[in-house]
């Protein structure tokens, strides 16, 4: 290098310095640490021992977390293809050619990301009570008989799930977005043809959203396998363990039962599940993901 190029990368060193540190200090060094400490049996309060990996031998007689995977993946392909075609039918409306109120109904589908994750679980709770609850009400007043919802093993995932989908709010803002970026002449070319709005749908509309849906099943699936709050403040895992999901477990193991080495085992485990499920979805986007200009 001339002495203009090491210049020039002396100073963007020195500006990506402090991210740098930063993300060093707050995803880096964490992340080798919970590797290092999950061969490690670590009460917290003593000194860690190395165990190797008995860590991961004792996760496969693990009740408890054979029943953690299952409440996952149920969860995860409950809510994630539902969170997929709720957002792109919610776009779908909110993109019609509405003159007044258009950004009043945008906003209104927005509102619900902004209630801080507390107040809206208290909230939910309230309307999934079975005694007197929102929604039991409701049913009633037509002649249903509500399940008991969160207090009911049967229920309580697809409860948790049904409030998830009310926080739709920023996935609905990017199809949004998509749908607005499909050329229009494109539709026009096809009315002409004949072609109805179901085959537009099917033909133009989707293969012209199918990347923003690869990141959005992608960003679902993680934050479905990362929920936490909304599980501790509704049902603490409950009942029966019905609702205890792998962020709720390990941190469980780490601050209720102060063993932290099992829960950075669980951390790594959890890691590679999600890392082996986004790889194979990534290899499967080459058969339905059209990216625009290709052949």
């Amino acid at each position: 290098m001339n002495r203009l190029e090491r210049s020039r990368l002396r100073n963007g060193l020195l500006f990506a310095l402090p991210w740098l540190i930063g993300i060093s200090i707050f995803y880096l060094y964490p992340i080798a640490g919970t590797l290092y400490h999950s061969f490690f049996e670590y009460p917290v309060f003593s000194p860690p021992t190395f165990t190797g990996f008995l860590n991961y031998e004792t996760l496969l007689n693990d009740e408890l977390f054979w029943i953690t995977v299952y409440n996952s993946i149920y969860y995860t392909c409950m809510y994630v293809p539902l969170a997929v075609i709720v957002s792109i039918f919610l776009a779908l409306i909110l993109n019609m050619k509405i003159r007044k109120g258009i950004s009043f109904y945008r906003m209104v589908y927005y509102m619900p990301c902004i209630v801080p994750m507390v107040g809206a679980s208290l909230l939910w709770m309230w309307i999934f009570n079975a005694h007197f609850g929102l929604l039991n009400t409701f049913l009633r007043m037509i002649g249903i008989n509500g399940p008991g919802w969160l207090a009911s093993a049967t229920w309580s995932k697809p409860s948790l799930v049904l409030m998830a989908l009310w926080l739709l709010g920023p996935g609905i803002i990017i199809y949004l977005s998509a749908l607005q970026d499909v050329p229009q002449q494109l539709h026009d070319v096809a009315e002409i043809d004949g072609a109805n709005w179901v085959q537009r749908l099917r033909y133009i509309t989707l293969p012209m959203l199918t990347p923003i849906i690869l990141f959005d099943i992608i960003i679902s699936l993680t934050l479905a396998l990362q929920t936490f709050t909304r599980i501790y403040i509704m049902t603490r895992g409950g009942p029966a363990n019905s609702t205890l999901l792998f962020g709720l477990y390990i941190y469980r193991t780490a601050f209720a039962y102060l063993n932290m080495g099992y829960a950075c085992a669980l951390a790594w485990v959890f890691f590679i599940l999600v890392f082996i499920v986004t790889i194979l979805i990534f290899k499967s986007s080459a058969k339905w993901v059209y990216y625009g200009g290709e052949g």
